[in-house]
């Protein structure tokens, strides 16, 4: 098992290019499955353990995936025969499960395991196949798996309401939607930045999707589909862990590529803090820090403070003066880092879903262990401003959304290395 070895105290400066959003490419990579003739050239895609993953899922059901480059792939859909997706793929990413809607309007029918991924709460997928039966579909969930097949020649054109805003409902919807018969309506949709980039991807590849970005979408369906050239937005969750591990060291960073929009809540808290950020076009640069205020922060569904950030937003608190709360409201199991960063020094207690962080002079080195992907950031931004060294471990977890990390820290002055 591989960790990684920080030596705190480096003041980060520079630029750091942020790479395309893990979280989008997921998505699309499923949908590619949708198109029955032409090849998809997906650019701007980060080469992480779980895009790894969900490329292993689509090329079980019978796709090809061809990376040109690093960050280039082809995928040609045109010979997707299997409904059938595999159970030890599947199990690894909760986001494998975002097949099912498109194997399902392609194929007819679908049969994807219960998905696994980090642990941070149930994360039901009862939104998924409630939107599946609303468009026509059978469905049966047992034996560890969810099964669906369409009644009739297509999927039929419905309006959905989702109980909660969820993204990966909103996904899988979408995607089945777009192959159906008549218009879908879905209510309450999620409205990241992620389902707004899925649907310029549809878009391109024929179909007819508008409102994404609102709580309500309207997909027209259509027959078919085909491959599109589309490049990926930029990753808005590493743009702000950069952010905050820059506001750590009292640095001088500039996120290249990072998107005002996609982070006003993270950059309004910074700001709160006393971080000076200035964004333009092309990127934001965060200047100063560790901060001079405490903050109150509640995670909510986009455009609110998002969860991926709870984790690294808590590192930066431990060090600020006074007393900062931050709320889950998305997942019920998201403080998994907590003890990990009390091992470092931090004064947090825990009532329920609030975290109450009261600001110590100084986080100190120590051995601790992701418990998942934003922990492990967490834990790295944490021991990027403690004194003495730091030892993460559990680099599965940040491998799973953060790419070569180690390099793009070395690359503005963070002491850091990957110890094998």
């Amino acid at each position: 098992m591989s960790k990684f070895l920080i030596r705190g105290g480096n003041r980060l400066s520079g630029s750091v290019k942020v790479d395309g959003a893990k979280n989008a490419v997921l998505p699309i990579l499923a949908a590619s499955i949708l198109a029955s003739e032409g090849t998809s050239v997906i650019e701007d895609v980060p080469w992480l353990t779980d895009v790894e993953t969900i490329s292993e899922v689509i090329i079980a059901l019978g796709a090809e995936v061809r990376r040109e480059s690093e960050t280039v792939l082809h995928v040609d859909s045109r010979n997707v025969k299997e409904w059938i997706a595999k159970e030890s793929l599947v199990r690894r990413m909760r986001a494998s499960f975002l097949v099912m809607g498109p194997l399902l309007a392609r194929m007819g029918r679908a049969r994807v395991a219960l998905p696994g991924g980090c642990a941070i709460g149930a994360r039901p997928v009862d939104q998924h196949i409630k939107g599946f039966q609303a468009l026509g579909a059978e469905v049966e969930v047992g034996r560890g798996h969810v099964e669906a097949r369409v009644k009739g020649n297509r999927l039929k054109g419905t309006r959905i309401y989702l109980d909660i805003q969820s993204v990966g409902a909103t996904q899988n919807i979408m995607m089945a939607a777009a192959l159906a018969e008549g218009r879908t309506i879905i209510e309450n949709a999620a409205k990241e930045p992620e389902i707004v980039d899925l649907a310029n991807y549809l878009n391109a590849m024929g179909a007819s999707v508008r409102g994404a970005g609102t709580d309500v979408i309207r997909i027209d369906g259509v027959e078919s589909l085909r491959g599109a050239n589309h490049t990926v937005i930029p990753d808005r969750i590493q743009a702000g862990t950069f952010l905050i591990a820059s506001a750590m060291t009292g640095g001088d960073v500039y996120v290249e590529g990072a998107i005002s929009n996609h982070l006003k809540p993270v950059i309004a808290k910074l700001k709160e803090a006393g971080i000076q950020i200035e964004e333009d076009v092309n990127g934001i640069r965060a200047i100063g820090g560790p901060g001079n205020r405490p903050l109150d922060v509640k995670t909510l569904p986009y455009p609110g403070f998002p969860t991926d950030m709870q984790a690294q937003m808590m590192a930066l608190l431990t060090v600020l003066p006074g007393n900062s709360l931050v709320t889950e409201s998305v997942f019920e199991n998201r403080f998994m880092h907590v003890a990990e960063l009390q091992r470092m020094g931090a004064d947090i207690k825990i009532e329920g879903r609030t975290a109450l962080i009261t600001g110590v002079p100084y986080l100190t080195g120590a051995s601790v262990t992701a418990s998942d992907l934003r922990a492990g950031a967490a834990l790295v931004i944490a021991g990027l401003g403690a004194q003495g060294e730091t030892e993460v471990n559990g680099l599965h977890h940040i491998d799973r959304g953060y790419l070569k990390l180690e390099d793009k820290l070395r690359t503005i002055g963070a002491d850091i290395v990957r110890v094998e």
